[in-house]
């Protein structure tokens, strides 16, 4: 049923990312177009950072002030697409899992039609790989589909980014093969999420007395393949269960192949949910309340074969969510799942509540009024101030929504033209098929297939498979990287680069643990901004975990992605500034600093 199990990777080849006409035609167009440019420009050279006009001098050297604007923008334009594009092109990794395993268990196939074993068509899988290889919309328009609902946007992804680096040239590590220890530690975690999902997060502490929470540490810290945070003694402690992590191309590995992880700044410290969840949102004259519409507990999903399979072939959904009555605040694992299921608006909740004043009026916890990065030029002027032009809180926000569709270009690219790893749902029909179904040569790892975890949830509904808190389970296209959390951090990034990060935030919350439609107050270790915004970024993407859809590496990946991608975007920026400006200066989320 499958191949031997090694441990190569798989390259991304030449061909499946874009027909070989297209790339000859685009490679022609855009030596013309630069080429013609430079000349125009007075040939502005860009190795690495750009060489570009000092925009400070205008209007000094003679000369119309509007025709030098008009002459500069063009500098830019093209010393920033010269440095853009000397960027190489990364050597992108998968983990070898597509091509050992010829019946597909190790890729992602969801949508396409499969056997009542959950197995792909592979037929169908072959005009998907083929219109991979062209990127021409006519040949996805080929793909046999096994029911109604679409794959996800595989072409957009081959959009081209005029503003920062191109999908192409940001590598993450390779995500863990189907049969390793560390996919076998994600499958034990995120059955314990399932488990835990109503359990109010103020009993996530040391002392806590929850049977559950305690279990789960234990078991958690007995894995060798878990990469969650752990504290001195090496130990998962209930209080750092499921805390987010991001999970770096290890830059001692050269090859490429090992991955590095690590908490970033303020994810460990005090209450799980980030304070810009929890605050109300200043909306001009108006407020939005930080409460949500919840789910009651027990909504469980795609915990049927019948069900799975269902989603697995891309048939809509037979059930859906009850709804608790009552509004009220951030609680569980579950209220998370839901705020995060469909494009959370956190980012843009967390740059008001950042802008905005704190309130004269002690029943609205919603602005902090954070002071704006040390850099900003307009803290030195005294007659000038940022506005929507520049360095203002509108400008910031205008970043956000951009920075959203070019991050979920990269992000998707690597989804569907490298890694095409298989999401919770699929591995959780694997798990069934194996001990249910008797096909032992299914290479699931024994740290996963004997774990208490997998046991206890079969005593709970009767069935090897995962609970879901979506009915719909995840949208179709692969597992690795995160989606969600791609696009959390890329707005965490931005937002430290324009606020300071060392602010701390006054008076910190936390819901009632008696009574979640209330706030209460949080006494401990301070807050600040950059680390309650690094914690945002894992709340975000973790809260897909929460809802059975993602793994541990594919939020944890997602962070540096994201962070480099908008390290370039505020290059490009940057240099189209007029004010006199020394940089953006920000902690990464591994906690090196960085100026850009």
């Amino acid at each position: 049923m499958s191949k031997p199990e090694h441990d190569t990777q798989t390259p991304l080849q030449p061909d499946d990312a874009v027909s070989t006409g297209r790339r000859s035609f685009f490679g022609k167009a855009g030596s013309l177009a630069v080429g013609g440019a430079l000349a125009a420009s007075g040939n502005a050279q860009a190795q690495g950072d750009a060489a570009v006009p000092d925009l400070r001098v205008l209007g000094q050297t003679g000369g119309d002030l509007n025709e030098q604007l008009r002459r500069n923008t063009l500098r830019v334009r093209v010393a920033r697409a010269k440095a853009n594009y000397d960027q190489p092109v990364p050597n992108h990794l998968a983990n070898g899992d597509e091509d050992r395993y010829a019946n597909k268990i190790g890729s992602d196939t969801r949508g396409l039609p499969h056997n009542a074993r959950g197995e792909v068509d592979l037929k169908a899988w072959d005009q998907l790989k083929a219109a991979l290889r062209t990127g021409e919309v006519a040949d996805f328009e080929k793909i046999t589909l096994g029911g109604t609902r679409k794959l996800v946007n595989p072409v957009g992804t081959l959009s081209l980014n005029l503003t920062g680096l191109g999908p192409h040239q940001i590598a993450i590590p390779p995500a863990p093969t189907l049969a390793s220890q560390e996919k076998a530690a994600e499958g034990v975690e995120i059955y314990w999420q399932s488990l835990l999902r109503d359990i109010p997060f103020t009993e996530y502490h040391d002392d806590t007395r929850n049977e559950l929470l305690l279990a789960a540490a234990a078991e958690l810290s007995r894995l060798p393949g878990y990469t969650g945070p752990r504290n001195a003694d090496g130990k998962v402690t209930p209080s750092l269960l499921f805390r987010g992590t991001a999970r770096y191309v290890d830059p001692s590995d050269p090859s490429g192949r090992r991955a590095k992880t690590i908490a970033p700044v303020g994810v460990l410290v005090g209450p799980y949910i980030s304070q810009f969840l929890l605050r109300d949102v200043p909306y001009g004259l108006q407020s939005i309340s930080g409460t949500i519409r919840a789910q009651l507990p027990d909504n469980d999903f795609l915990n049927t074969h019948e069900e799975l399979l269902a989603n697995l072939n891309g048939k809509p959904q037979t059930r859906g969510i009850k709804f608790d009555p009552r509004l009220r605040y951030l609680t569980t694992g579950r209220d998370l799942a839901e705020y995060s299921r469909g494009g959370a608006p956190g980012f843009w909740a967390a740059s008001q509540i950042l802008s905005t004043p704190r309130s004269n009026n002690p029943l609205v916890v919603g602005g902090i009024g954070a002071p704006l990065t040390p850099s900003n030029p307009y803290l030195k002027y005294k007659v000038t101030t940022g506005a929507n032009a520049s360095f203002g809180a509108p400008f910031v926000q205008s970043l956000l929504p951009l920075a959203t569709t070019r991050e979920i270009r990269a992000n998707y690219w690597q989804k569907w033209f490298v890694h095409r790893t298989p999401r919770p749902e699929a591995i959780s029909n694997l798990a069934y098929q194996r001990l249910v179904g008797g096909i032992n040569d299914i290479p699931l790892h024994d740290d996963f297939l004997k774990s208490e975890a997998l046991s206890r949830s079969h005593r709970k509904y009767g069935v090897h498979l995962l609970s879901h808190a979506y009915p719909d389970g995840a949208p179709y296209h692969s597992s690795y990287p995160g989606g969600a959390s791609s696009a959390a951090a890329i707005h965490a990034t931005l937002l430290k680069a324009f606020f300071d990060e060392n602010f701390v935030i006054p008076n910190p919350v936390q819901p009632d643990p008696n009574d979640p439609t209330k706030l209460v107050p949080y006494t401990g270790p301070a807050l600040t901004v950059g680390g309650e915004l690094n914690k945002l970024a894992a709340n975000l993407g973790w809260g897909r975990n929460w809802g059975g859809i993602h793994w541990r590496s594919d939020a944890g990946s997602s962070l540096p992605q994201a962070e480099e991608l908008a390290i370039s975007i505020l290059r490009d920026e940057r240099d189209t500034y007029r004010e006199l400006f020394d940089g953006f200066s920000f902690t990464r989320f591994d906690g090196t600093k960085v100026t850009v």
